[in-house]
């Protein structure tokens, strides 16, 4: 599914207008991005958090040369389902 469609649906189930609802949308992916460039969390009760995790500095290893290689420390973006979701897709899925 991509975001067109998931507009469409959304579109579809509200009776917004497409734009109204592509609006809606883009807005809150922009509000759940400024959080996490914060470094803040985001908690949607039922579905799950948004957060970020930090990964520290390491030394890898080239497979191919099988020297040490630093790897720098990152921020990276995460999500974390709620158990309910979790349950819900389980039960559909399965």
């Amino acid at each position: 599914m991509t975001k067109a469609d998931i507009i469409d649906q959304i579109s579809a189930g509200t009776g917004l207008t497409k734009l109204e609802t592509e609006a809606v949308v883009n807005g809150f992916i922009t509000v759940i991005k400024t959080e996490l460039k914060r470094g803040g969390r985001i908690d949607l009760r039922g579905f799950g958090s948004f957060s970020v995790q930090h990964r520290a500095a390491r030394t890898a290893r080239n497979p191919r040369t099988n020297t040490p290689v630093h790897v720098p420390s990152t921020n990276i973006p995460a999500f974390k389902a709620s158990k309910e979701f979790r349950r819900d897709v389980d039960a559909a899925v399965s």
